[in-house]
């Protein structure tokens, strides 16, 4: 499959001064190797941050630019670059990078490393200069082949030309870069649990403090960072801040492009840099193309399945953070899904916590616990079978598996879709609750403690 930065009918005119990101995409779908890489202006600003910058210029400029988390956090990419040790006689650090894209929807990253792995070894390169890290891991989505054949292909070419290894840039510096491929779990996206995976253990999430900077992989100094936060620092430093703020629209917190899409029965799915502060409508009006003939736009996901559900009145949001947060929700990925009228929420909401439950690591009880019994009682009201109260027990798991109530944000990410299913679509779940001749008795079923 080619994904594209590409809006209807290849209409969008892509630049150097709009889409950062996406200017050097081929349009047959191919990668852009070395060679034509650098005739794109590749490792320009590489050069200019190894010539031109200090160290801790470049960590400033990426914090006055705004840049944020593009792996659905949004922390401010800067300040976690400000959070590795400032003392010289460590000198062991280290550079990751969070590619493993598992959030169901999701897609931006595997575009980007397959179609452009040289701006994301670029990226890594000046962060590394920035961060004083003298080695790089690039932690893989296992099911990405192709992403890893291109990635490697790519670090081979960098070194080959002096851009990876010993003495980059005649500058003295050092960095190596490799490509590591996971087993295939949804935790770690967590960056603690990668850490752990790394290193070869189980993928639990660790204890914070000590955050990753002070004590990360092999028990030093670590920065993580995503695919596409990585891939816009090239473009910070060799245009500026004060552009980079530019492209953003009017109205948003965030700075800068994100990759977004739609996908669900529309009419043109797709994946598009767009300016931050775009409104949902545009996004799935002029991008997607609306809902395909004969459907109707039920509610959407604004990016990825841990993002509650919005209603099409929702769509005037604005896509930034602080803006979908206006409607009660996340921004997550920017990757938005479309439900259309002939989905039952319940039979969505059972397939997604069923996933949610498979994928927990098992670490802190109300997660390992909580989402299968959020599992059981979806498919009992699924099959009809549901019992009075069975909605308010899942209501009471929502809360109960909140932000600051688990070890990590799996869970909380898990129930935000299902509580916003039963506010908006209370009486489809009521549809599922049996008769009361129909009840089993009280004692016949599991009881969950503070249900």
């Amino acid at each position: 499959m080619t994904l594209t930065s590409f809006g209807p009918a290849n209409r969008i005119k892509r630049s150097a001064e709009t889409h950062p990101l996406t200017w050097r995409l081929r349009d047959d779908g191919e990668a852009v190797w070395l060679d034509e890489y650098q005739a794109k202006n590749g490792y320009a600003a590489a050069r200019k941050a190894f010539a031109d910058m200090a160290q801790d210029d470049i960590v400033q400029t990426v914090k006055d630019a705004g840049l944020k988390g593009r792996g659905g956090a949004g922390f401010p990419t800067g300040v976690k670059w400000g959070l590795m040790p400032k003392d010289e006689s460590i000198n062991i650090r280290y550079l990751l990078c969070n590619a493993d894209e598992m959030e169901p929807n999701t897609w931006k990253d595997r575009m980007l490393m397959e179609q452009l792995p040289h701006l994301l070894i670029e990226g890594m390169l000046i962060s590394a200069r920035a961060l004083k890290t003298y080695r790089g891991y690039i932690f893989l989505r296992g099911e990405y082949t192709t992403a890893a054949k291109h990635l490697n292909r790519a670090v081979e070419e960098a070194k080959a030309a002096g851009l990876l290894g010993k003495n980059i840039l005649g500058s003295g510096f050092d960095f190596e870069l490799f490509v590591h491929t996971g087993a295939g779990r949804y935790i770690c996206g967590e960056e603690t649990a990668l850490i752990n995976s790394l290193e070869g253990r189980r993928a639990n999430p660790r204890s914070k403090p000590p955050f990753p900077a002070a004590v990360g992989v092999w028990g030093k100094p670590t920065c993580v960072n995503n695919v596409e936060t990585l891939c816009n620092v090239p473009a910070i430093i060799a245009d500026g801040v004060d552009w980079y703020k530019s492209l953003a629209r009017e109205g948003s917190e965030d700075m800068g492009t994100k990759l977004m899409g739609f996908s669900g029965k529309v009419k043109n799915p797709g994946l598009w840099e767009l300016p931050f502060g775009v409104t949902g409508r545009e996004l799935f009006e002029d991008y997607a193309g609306g809902m395909r003939d004969g459907y109707t736009l039920k509610c959407w996901q604004p990016g990825g399945a841990g993002t509650g559900f919005l209603l099409p009145e929702h769509l005037d949001a604005q896509m930034y953070a602080g803006g979908i947060a206006k409607v009660g929700t996340r921004m997550g990925t920017g990757l938005a899904m479309a439900v259309d009228d002939s989905v039952n929420m319940v039979s969505l909401l059972r397939n997604m916590e069923e996933f949610f439950s498979r994928e927990s690591c098992g670490f802190c009880t109300p997660c390992r616990d909580g989402l299968p019994w959020s599992v059981k009682l979806l498919r009992a009201i699924e099959n009809g079978e549901g019992q009075a109260g069975d909605i308010e027990t899942l209501l009471g798991l929502v809360g109960f598996l909140g932000p600051g109530k688990t070890f990590c944000a799996h869970a909380p990410g898990a129930v935000e879709p299902l509580g916003s299913a039963i506010k908006y679509f209370r009486h489809e779940f009521e549809a599922g609750i049996a008769p009361v001749s129909a009840v089993v008795p009280p004692l016949a079923r599991p009881i969950v403690v503070g249900a």
